[in-house]
């Protein structure tokens, strides 16, 4: 799952850096493209995309224990109420395109604005198609598939970046003025028809399992109202979430062209160490952790769940250093091409800067969240998710009311950075409360261990980076040399203070990535 997540995640960073490249990074046609491209993503996720693995999920696991049929007919009406919620949703958030539009962009030009609407039509009926991609993806966990699920976006990148190759090689615009109808056809049809593409090979992946896939016109029998009463939480929840990313593209918007791509570019960039490590690790563990909360066996949940965080926070500390000491080296590394434009790439850098402070404490606070969900707890972590919202709110109105307009979307990570770790304490302390321990002791040790390594490295890694820049003046080679020697540190710091979170890593990647298991 890590090595398919990984080829997908470095496809869609091509997939950006090929759009940054076409469209031009830091120019207002680029932002208008990025904002219409997020509504139908925030559209699904207020409808359904939230209670996919925190309600659906568990759902699914238990009708596949306890149906005659493994849970096929039930997986089966599922599918099909999604097809037929998710239809009509499509349609009324494309006739609502304009307000949505204005809903995250105040700082947007009039004919910035209305592109926006034009991209927004087409980009809106994704919806439908990550509806049922994610369902059918759900399915084929539970009965033991993963690689489909996570191979898919891989298509989705590639015909993406085929689209921006052919934009590019036809000398497309990059200004609003100059967009020719055409161009924009090439855009909003080929972006639309790789999500298209992702949903079909989820499908006959799962139709290939030896699952039925047919339509069921009756939905009833599916537990509409469990799910109705399971999923209102999980609502408030998503919808405290959309609302800290409206409150962060808005302030973005703000900080004038190029913000939003830069603030979307640097979260893409902090999203990727998450997604290949924690999102598998969480992805891999939810049907477990369902389980054993059906056996009311918290003892093991609480094993899990220190594991999973520990094992997550040992990988991904490291990487939390590199970008805040690396962070202007991989902006210029990952979209110093083309039409990108220098200023945007080094506002760019900071951002990803600013962003790696965040990443060890979402990443805890993701984790810990699954353990509310296998409990079949919605409730704790919608205030939870409230809590981090208000928090990350008012870090962006802060940024936006207290720096200078061009530095409001540096501010937006440190924003991130703070709600989350009020996130992680709150899951910290009810979920100790609520399974009677949460590990504790061997969590704080770990996470010691953790910072003294990275730091030892981060501080070595910055000034061989130091060092370097003014003889090379190449951002690859500092990257390389100097991520190489953090990378080289931080393992000899760890074995020093003995982290045998680090063996372990070890011992799980080496046979999965040599076709053994783990």
């Amino acid at each position: 799952m890590a090595v398919a997540t990984l080829a997908s995640r470095v496809a869609g960073f091509a997939r950006l850096v090929v759009l940054a490249s076409a469209l031009g990074l830091g120019g207002r046609l680029l932002d208008s493209y990025n904002v219409a491209n997020t509504l139908p993503n925030a559209v699904y996720e207020l409808v359904v995309g939230g209670a996919m693995a925190s309600v659906v999920v568990p759902l699914l696991a238990r009708a596949a224990l306890t149906e005659a049929d493994d849970g096929v007919v039930y997986a089966q009406r599922l599918l099909s109420l999604m097809v037929y919620g998710l239809s009509a949703v499509t349609v009324a958030a494309m006739l609502s395109a304009p307000w949505l539009v204005d809903l995250y962009t105040p700082g947007f030009t009039g004919g910035q604005r209305e592109l926006a609407v034009v991209f927004s039509r087409f980009f809106l009926p994704q919806i439908l198609f990550y509806g049922v991609s994610a369902t059918a993806g759900a399915v084929l966990n539970i009965r033991g598939r993963f690689a489909a699920p996570t191979w898919a976006p891989l298509a989705n990148s590639v015909i993406v970046i085929a689209v921006g190759l052919i934009y590019l090689l036809i000398g497309g615009a990059t200004s609003i003025a100059t967009l020719s109808t055409a161009q924009l056809l090439l855009l909003a049809a080929g972006t639309t028809a790789g999500v298209f593409a992702q949903m079909a090979l989820v499908v006959w992946a799962l139709a290939r399992s030896g699952f039925a896939v047919r339509p069921r016109l009756d939905p009833r029998g599916i537990g509409i109202r469990r799910i109705g009463r399971l999923g209102g939480w999980v609502l408030v929840s998503v919808v405290a979430s959309q609302v800290l990313l409206a409150a962060a593209t808005r302030a973005a918007s703000i900080s004038g062209p190029g913000g939003v791509s830069a603030y979307q570019n640097a979260l893409a960039v902090f999203q990727m160490p998450f997604a290949v490590v924690a999102l598998s690790v969480v992805t891999a563990m939810l049907p477990r952790l369902s389980r054993n909360a059906a056996r009311l066996d918290h003892r093991q949940i609480t094993e899990d769940l220190s594991r999973a965080v520990r094992l997550a926070v040992v990988a991904l500390a490291p990487v939390a250093v590199a970008m805040l000491v690396l962070g202007p080296q991989i902006a210029t590394l990952l979209f110093g091409y083309g039409h990108s434009s220098p200023s945007a790439i080094m506002l760019l850098g900071v951002v990803v800067a600013a962003f790696g402070v965040a990443l060890v404490p979402f990443t805890g606070y993701t984790i810990l969240q699954r353990g509310f969900y296998a409990l079949q707890d919605t409730k704790t972590p919608a205030l939870i998710t409230a809590l981090v919202s208000v928090v990350g709110v008012a870090g962006c109105a802060l940024a936006t009311w207290l720096l200078p307009r061009a530095d409001i979307v540096i501010g937006i990570p440190v924003a991130y950075a703070i709600a989350y770790t009020v996130g992680l304490l709150a899951d910290i302390v009810i979920l100790r409360r609520r399974l009677g321990r949460i590990d504790g002791h061997r969590l704080l040790r770990t996470h010691a261990q953790v910072a003294v390594a990275a730091g030892v490295a981060g501080s070595i890694g910055a000034v061989a980076a130091y060092a370097l820049t003014p003889f090379t003046g190449s951002a690859v080679l500092t990257l390389t040399v100097a991520g190489a020697v953090g990378a080289a540190v931080y393992v000899a710091v760890a074995r020093l203070v003995r982290l045998g979170e680090m063996r372990q890593l070890v011992t799980i990647a080496l046979p999965s990535f040599f076709g053994g298991r783990a």
